[in-house]
């Protein structure tokens, strides 16, 4: 009787074809990682990065490049070793130290996916251009980048449509914005820290950006300018020390939460609603802001103002942590005073459950004519009003029409108009 015999390999040439294209295949995705040190130039090793992506380690070392570094593949990951690995850019001519984008930015291959960014220093001099140019790049992930002393943006980002994410950087003494972000959408900016560039963030022309736990300091402008946005939610970000204002929302912003953050010490003021709708501001610190913690201009209105904390350096018993004495650094801040809400020509305004105390000015000021204001349930204390327009005011809408004063609680001798 024959005997049959069973294998799990019934066509073995056929399985060892199979497993040979395995094994080739691994081959290629391992030749994906790209020592940079083994080519002649960095350029050089961007342009060795296959069409299907790869890894581009740059090792620790000052590399200094005098055109821009051009990477044009997708799901590419250029990393670094730390801020021992520095890009500096001696180019005077306004060129970016490093340039990510398609080889064409139209038509259906328009958009690189999912390129990412870690672990390096970018720096450049007076004349160089952004640190990063980045354009048509999707689910953009960006961390732990150095970027600094740029001629240009620290970062100039042009359409990223879907899912950017920017966090975990440094950046600062950047000779424009940190960031400008221009058609952006659904992005991701935290726990980065921004220092003396001239705005930290630029915003325009986008939308659902969210922005939490940052640092913003010393910045020689505004820190945050965000236009042309809608459904966007800004929080737990500590902005000191702007020369200009802590936040600014213009050219038709709309649906926008500003929420949770401490704004503290900037000379033009906390945030300017320049041009918003249907926004709110909630659960804010406003301390020592100088012209006015929120100014709502004639083009904004429908916004909510509530629960938030307008005050100076009091410390309780009758001590002030930041007595009266000149700031070397902003002279314009030499007063422990904080200041309130200023209302210009605008409508549709809910003020409540706020704080206001410690303020050099009214709690609340109109300033040309409003309408359909209401100011209900804020307390109102310590307002010595040496830049008041009407002393011992402490709310004065300039008889606002259609409008509410009511249940608020106001230090005695304080009136309302």
């Amino acid at each position: 009787m024959e005997k049959k015999s069973f294998s799990f390999l019934p066509n073995y040439p056929f399985w060892l074809m199979v497993c040979s294209a395995i094994i080739a295949s691994s081959a290629v995705v391992a030749q994906s990682t790209i020592d940079a040190s083994k080519f002649p130039t960095l350029q050089a090793a961007f342009d060795a990065v296959p069409e299907n992506g790869g890894e581009v380690i740059i090792p620790p070392g000052e590399y200094e490049i005098t055109q821009s570094l051009v990477l044009t593949k997708a799901k590419t990951h250029i990393k670094g070793a730390g801020s021992s690995t520095h890009l500096i850019n001696l180019n005077q001519n306004g060129e970016p130290a490093l340039i990510i984008r398609p080889k064409n930015i139209s038509g259906k291959d328009s958009f690189l996916w999912r390129n990412q960014i870690s672990d390096l220093s970018i720096s450049g001099n007076a004349k160089s251009g952004d640190g990063l140019l980045l354009e048509n790049l999707n689910e953009l992930l960006i961390t732990g980048l150095q970027i600094d002393h740029n001629g240009g943006n620290g970062i100039n980002f042009i359409s990223g449509y879907e899912n950017p994410r920017i966090i975990h950087c440094n950046i600062t003494y950047n000779g424009k914005a940190g960031m400008y972000l221009t058609g952006c959408h659904d992005v991701i900016v935290s726990a980065n820290q921004f220092e003396e560039n001239q705005d930290a963030l630029n915003f325009i022309d986008g939308f659902n950006l969210t922005m939490t736990g940052n640092n913003i300091d010393d910045h020689l402008r505004n820190g945050i300018v965000i236009e042309n946005t809608y459904g966007s939610v800004i929080s737990g970000n500590m902005i000191e020390e702007c020369n200009g204002f802590a936040m600014v929302l213009d050219r038709d912003c709309y649906g926008i939460t500003i929420g949770a953050n401490v704004i503290a010490d900037n000379v033009g003021g906390g945030i300017d609603l320049r041009d918003a709708w249907g926004c709110t501001v909630s659960a804010n610190t406003f301390v020592l802001d100088f012209h006015a913690s929120v100014l709502v201009g004639p083009n904004s209105g429908r916004d909510i103002i509530t629960g938030n904390n307008f005050c100076n350096s009091y410390i309780g018993s009758g001590k002030n942590k930041r007595p009266r004495q000149p700031n070397i650094m902003k002279p314009v801040l030499e007063f422990d005073e904080g200041t309130g809400i200023i209302l210009q020509n605008t409508s549709d305004i809910a003020i409540s459950g706020n704080g206001f105390a410690g303020l050099s000015g009214e709690a609340v000021r109109a300033s040309g004519p409003c309408h359909r204001i209401i100011v209900t349930g804020n307390m109102m204390t310590d307002l010595d009003h040496r830049r008041a327009t009407d002393a011992r005011t402490a709310i004065d809408l300039g008889g606002a029409k259609e409008s509410i004063v009511k249940d608020n609680i106001i230090e005695k001798g304080l009136r309302v108009k």
